[in-house]
């Protein structure tokens, strides 16, 4: 556990990861915060308010959406599911009371009450792990298919993200009680923050505790899939999504880095990405996959040529990093961008 309460492992990280994609294990998120929006207005005023498209989003249906500032950069991400009755968001917990603020802001006179849901935890896993959950709803991530509206940059196949699994169940704060005693007795196994961290990673999967720095456009990390609804009516930050998708390209992009040497350390978050030794962006995300290996996200300038060989910087030195492509340098409307197969079936 560390110090600010996130189950980080169990001790074996990387068991951890295969017994979590496979569905033995939970992962109880305490870096993850929920927050509710009750009132007959809810759904109307987050579309009105966000990227996402939510007027007619149904009961139990899994979307996600974005606040933006007026610039277009991401300042909080959610994930959204309503119930009927209230709408559910789960937020990076180091971000809930900032939004929870904006949202209370922006309530003026309509029927729409935003608050912590502070009795509340959330555990994740696979549909079939949490589906004995106590939740009081589960939201299953859309990841990585293009919503209705959406856009997808990513022009590899498959989509490593194309068999991510991935559900997060809201319980009473109470049921986690119950899973640490199910772990204790050996019934349910548990997965730690490492684990649930290293499948987003190896996903391409954006969290905006990580590649949001900012200064990030959704387009520069490939959120348009599943966060943006491009065809709908002006939010703040509209007008430069909708400018760069149409008219542009973003100034960065999202990369996937194959970092060399199974047992080097592992970059810290924002360290350099370098080509010749000048530096061309910034890790957002590592992990020691199950699988690949040392893995990152990194988010570095557009024109940074796509075959060209970059180094991260670590603690007493630098590794080499074999760079996979997320986001094109032509990503846009206009680009027509030819489908690759991944790097590591290309090897």
């Amino acid at each position: 556990m560390g110090d600010d309460g996130v189950l980080q492992h169990l001790g074996e990280p990387v068991r951890e990861q295969r017994d979590l994609a496979a569905g033995r294990a939970l992962a109880p998120l305490a870096d993850r915060a929920v927050l509710t929006v009750a009132g007959e207005d809810r759904l109307s005023w987050l579309d009105s308010i966000t990227s996402q498209a939510l007027t007619s989003l149904a009961p139990g249906v899994g979307t996600e959406l974005l606040v933006l500032d007026p610039q277009g950069h991401v300042e909080y991400a959610a994930s959204v599911v309503d119930d009927g009755e209230r709408t559910w968001l789960i937020v990076d917990r180091d971000r809930a009371a900032g939004l929870l603020t904006w949202l209370q802001r922006m309530r003026f006179r309509l029927r729409v009450d935003p608050q912590a849901a502070t009795d509340y935890a959330v555990v994740a896993g696979t549909v079939d792990a949490t589906a004995h959950l106590p939740a009081a709803v589960t939201w299953r991530d859309p990841w990585p298919a293009v919503s209705p509206g959406g856009w997808g940059y990513a022009a590899v196949t498959p989509h490593p993200g194309e068999d991510r699994d991935w559900t997060e169940a809201i319980v009473p704060v109470s049921a986690l009680e119950t899973l640490v005693e199910a772990a204790a007795a050996g019934t349910q196994p548990l997965a730690g923050a490492l684990a649930a961290e290293a499948l987003r990673i190896a996903a391409w999967r954006p969290r905006a505790s990580a590649e949001a720095d900012g200064r990030t456009l959704p387009h520069e990390v490939d959120w348009l899939r599943t966060a943006v609804h491009l065809e709908k009516g002006c939010y703040r930050g509209q007008e430069t999504v909708a400018k760069v998708h149409n008219l542009g390209h973003p100034p960065r992009r999202l990369v996937s880095l194959q970092l060399d040497g199974s047992d080097a350390e592992l970059p810290a978050p924002g360290a350099a990405v370098r080509r010749d030794g000048v530096d061309v962006g910034a890790v957002t995300s590592v992990a020691r996959h199950h699988d690949e290996g040392p893995i990152a996200l990194a988010i570095i300038k557009r024109t940074v040529p796509v075959d060209a060989a970059l180094t991260v910087e670590v603690d007493g030195g630098e590794v080499a990093a074999a760079q996979e492509v997320i986001v094109p340098p032509e990503a846009g409307r206009a680009a027509s961008v030819p489908r690759l197969p991944r790097l590591s079936q290309r090897r």
